[in-house]
């Protein structure tokens, strides 16, 4: 009788948004250590633009063909038919990958995904070597997700005595408790911009809420080595009730409290004063995301535009297309309630 085949490991990479999960990817993929990776890559917003960073690394250790997008939505809610279909499609290959990374959505909770990973389409051929969640350490030195660490361990202590009228203080602290609460691996990104006590404030946070917290991880510019990433053998699927989450007690759930928009805007002859305009905007309207790519005339390259708040990044990041049409657009992402017309008027001023 024959041993069975060994399952393919896969790694949910889970973090809120901006965190990082994308140059975290792209590190990998870049020096995935000997390993045939495949990529399903999750967005909340029409226009992929992750997967367009993804894609465009060119690496052979993970080709085109072996990233899979999924737009428009947060895989938490579309388990049975986008994300299972999708993991199917790399597993049923003549080439299977070595690891398979899920890179989810900022908003998507990573337990009921973890929980597809039993169903039996797939439950005896993959199993979820880990799950990892990338902190930004600047938004939590600022306070963006918890501001009261005592009430945060209060609504802790709460969650676990199933007490299910627990109030959160926002949407956004309420995704990212879950993210945390769900990882094997703690990632602490964008150390650099923050000093030796935000990075102590992070620590404080993450302990708060969840005491018995995996070591935290530094991580600067997503460079990290993929032993530490991969490998970790957590079986996550096996591991359910032990994973705290805000949404045990519903039978499902959805993402109403955020709203995504794609704002098209005419080309940009002055980037610097699109970074000054996009700071602006988002401080303005309480913008949480702001992405995408913008046509700068004569220039041959697409210019990435990467916004966390009013800190806005650009980098040119690959030559426009031959047959690509140079467009300008942007996911605009935040709480329910942004003034969209008001929005695209400012962007597009």
């Amino acid at each position: 009788m024959s041993a069975p085949t060994p399952k393919i490991p896969a790694t949910v990479i889970t973090g809120f948004l901006g965190a990082g999960k994308t140059t975290l990817i792209r590190g990998l993929v870049q020096n995935p250590g000997g390993r045939k990776l495949a990529l399903i890559i999750n967005e909340f917003g029409d226009v992929g633009v992750d997967g367009a960073v993804l894609k465009g690394c060119g690496d052979a250790a993970c080709p085109e063909d072996r990233v899979i997008e999924l737009a428009n939505g947060c895989l938490c809610c579309t388990v049975a038919d986008d994300f299972v279909p999708a993991l199917e499609m790399l597993l049923n290959r003549a080439d299977p990958p070595d690891h398979i990374i899920i890179e989810t959505s900022g908003l998507a909770l990573p337990k009921p995904l973890v929980r597809a990973f039993t169903w039996p389409a797939v439950r005896s051929r993959v199993t979820v070597d880990g799950v990892v969640a990338v902190v930004a350490a600047d938004a939590v030195a600022e306070g963006r997700f918890a501001p009261d660490a005592e009430a945060l361990a209060r609504q802790k202590a709460a969650m676990e005595a199933g007490d299910a009228t627990v109030e959160h203080e926002t949407p956004v602290q309420e995704v990212f408790e879950d993210q945390v609460l769900c990882a094997d691996l703690i990632l602490v990104s964008k150390t650099d911009l923050v000093d030796e006590a935000g990075l102590a404030a992070v620590a404080d946070t993450v302990k708060a809420l969840r005491p018995t917290a995996p070591p935290l991880v530094r991580v600067a510019h997503g460079d990290v080595d993929p032993n530490v990433l991969l490998g970790l053998s957590a079986a996550a699927e096996a591991d359910l009730d032990a994973r705290v989450s805000h949404h045990d007690n519903e039978e499902d759930h959805d993402h109403d409290d955020f709203t995504s928009f794609v704002a098209e805007l005419p080309s940009q002859a002055d980037p610097e004063a699109l970074v000054r305009r996009l700071g602006d905007v988002t401080q303005r309207f309480g913008i949480l995301r702001l992405k995408g790519f913008i046509d700068v005339p004569g220039k041959p390259m697409r210019l990435l535009v990467q916004g966390v708040g009013p800190r806005i990044q650009t980098s040119y990041d690959r030559l426009w297309g031959p047959d690509e049409a140079r467009r300008s657009r942007l996911v605009v992402i935040g709480e329910t309630g942004l003034d969209r017309a008001a929005i695209e008027a400012a962007l597009a001023a």
